[in-house]
């Protein structure tokens, strides 16, 4: 029978321990196990190469030393069995309690919230640590060691992110922050430099290197449309496309091109990436008009109540048109609907920034137009409602527009106290406070969008025509 030389053992030897075999003697069981079956596939006629070549084909390359090394560990280790059943049991549960939530999430019914977050606490604080512990105990690597604990602090802040940003307490931004960070910085670089060093992987090499880039363009964009910040939509796009149309047919094409039969390993992948990557980005990129009907009828519901305040008003007007009073009432129409004008205006501004943004002409006439004495939005028209720059450059404290609208509240405040009693202007301090309408962010309320911006500008119309009915019964009644 053949033997195998000096050289070829080494090979063999090196081969076995780059897998990561470090369980007691089983790296040499293995190795002479693997050198006789090599002798025996030579002794047919086989040279070293193809006889190596076959065996390793009959091993499943390198993943069944991993498994061998695994079992054994599972049958002798007491102390690895616990804990990789803990792993498995937690990682079913996390999963499970996580679906289930996300269900009663959906169908608004109890207990989603308990569910979240007792399903992320599994996640995040057993199966995370146990999984740690597993991969440590069966590699015992130490240049594996970074890449191992990037992944734990990625995949902990990016639990607790989303929880937080769902159960809406405060830090989510900062969490999912660092789970962005954690990814980004650290483990997907990590991954690609383990990936590089496996001799095996290098006609792989280049397409790890764009599927790194394109998972962390792709993990940016999702980060950044959670936290809506900018070019969220450009970063996502780009990172699909370099991950779908490139990375995925090119690893495809070089890992099976020479197999006959669809192996278990490429379904999985495939479902497996169609499962996390599209809904996901599907779901995020479209987030944003899932709401947008929720908060156009409350826009609505202010444009209704509007129309009747102001007939309302104008009708009350009328019916004293032949009284002393009359001209006080109608110069206090005037000044209500100098000061609504002005709120007017400030919803065309808002609107007029978010558009300029998107490259489309400001405030044109199918968004903004006066039908009578209510101004119209039409939402549907708005190319960005979510825009974050509207409300921050214009009603923010001290900004132009803020300041103006403070400006007139207090002169129509002041003229209110000329004309009415102190004791019903003192009832209508609350409904002509700007603070209790305009945005004052501090903390996770830094980012407001314009479409609440023009909510709140609504809801302050609204109140300034209350004031104006109430203060013109208190005329009335007082003479």
């Amino acid at each position: 029978m053949p033997e195998l030389s000096l050289a070829n053992i080494d090979q063999i030897s090196r081969d076995v321990r780059s897998q990561e075999i470090i369980f007691s003697h089983l790296p040499d069981d293995l190795i002479d196990h693997i050198c006789c079956d090599i002798e025996d596939e030579m002794g047919t006629g086989l040279p070293f190469t193809e006889a190596y070549r076959k065996v390793r084909q009959k091993m499943g390359s390198g993943r069944r030393l991993k498994e061998i090394q695994e079992e054994t560990l599972y049958a002798v280790d007491l102390k690895y069995r616990k804990m990789k059943n803990t792993m498995k049991i937690s990682g079913i549960t996390g999963t499970v309690l996580f679906g289930f939530a996300s269900l009663l999430k959906i169908m608004h019914w109890p207990m989603a919230g308990a569910l979240l977050t007792l399903g992320a606490l599994v996640l995040a604080f057993v199966f995370m640590p146990s999984a740690l512990s597993v991969l440590w105990k069966e590699t015992h690597s130490s240049k594996r060691l970074f890449l191992f604990v990037s992944a734990f602090f990625a995949a902990l802040f990016f639990i607790g992110g989303i929880l937080f940003k769902v159960q809406h307490w405060p830090g989510a931004g900062l969490v999912l922050t660092l789970a962005g960070i954690s990814g980004i910085l650290f483990f997907i670089p990590s991954l690609l430099y383990s990936r590089l060093r496996d001799p095996e992987n290098k006609p792989k090499r280049f397409v790890f290197v764009l599927g790194a880039i394109g998972s962390m363009l792709y993990l940016a964009g999702l980060i950044s449309r959670i936290q809506q910040w900018q070019l969220a939509g450009v970063l996502m796009l780009t990172g699909l496309v370099t991950l779908f149309v490139i990375v995925f047919p090119w690893y495809t094409l070089i890992t099976w091109k020479n197999e006959n039969f669809i192996k278990s390993e490429f379904i999985f992948l495939v479902v497996g990436s169609l499962a996390l990557i599209l809904p996901g980005s599907l779901t995020v990129l479209n987030a944003e008009r899932r709401y947008d009907n929720g908060y156009y009828i409350n826009l609505d519901q202010q444009k209704a109540l509007y129309g009747y305040l102001h007939d309302k008003n104008f009708a009350f007007m009328e019916k004293y048109r032949d009284s002393a009073e009359y001209k006080t009432l109608q110069q206090l129409h005037e000044k209500s609907a100098g000061m609504i004008g002005l709120l007017s205006k400030a919803e065309s501004e808002l609107i007029s920034v978010s558009e300029t943004r998107e490259g489309k002409l400001a405030g044109n006439a199918a968004q903004v137009a006066q039908r009578g004495v209510v101004q119209e939005l039409n939402y549907e028209t708005l190319a960005n409602p979510f825009d974050l720059n509207a409300v921050q450059n214009l009603l923010y404290p001290g900004k132009r527009v803020r300041s103006e609208i403070e400006a007139a509240l207090a002169g129509y405040k002041t003229y209110l106290a000329g004309i009415i009693t102190a004791d019903e202007l003192a009832k209508l301090e609350s409904l002509l406070v700007p603070s209790a309408f305009l945005p004052a962010p501090t903390g996770e309320n830094r980012n407001i969008s314009m479409i609440s911006g023009l909510h709140s500008l609504a809801l302050l119309k609204n109140s300034v025509l209350s004031a104006e009915n109430s203060a013109m019964r208190d005329l009335v009644s007082k003479n």
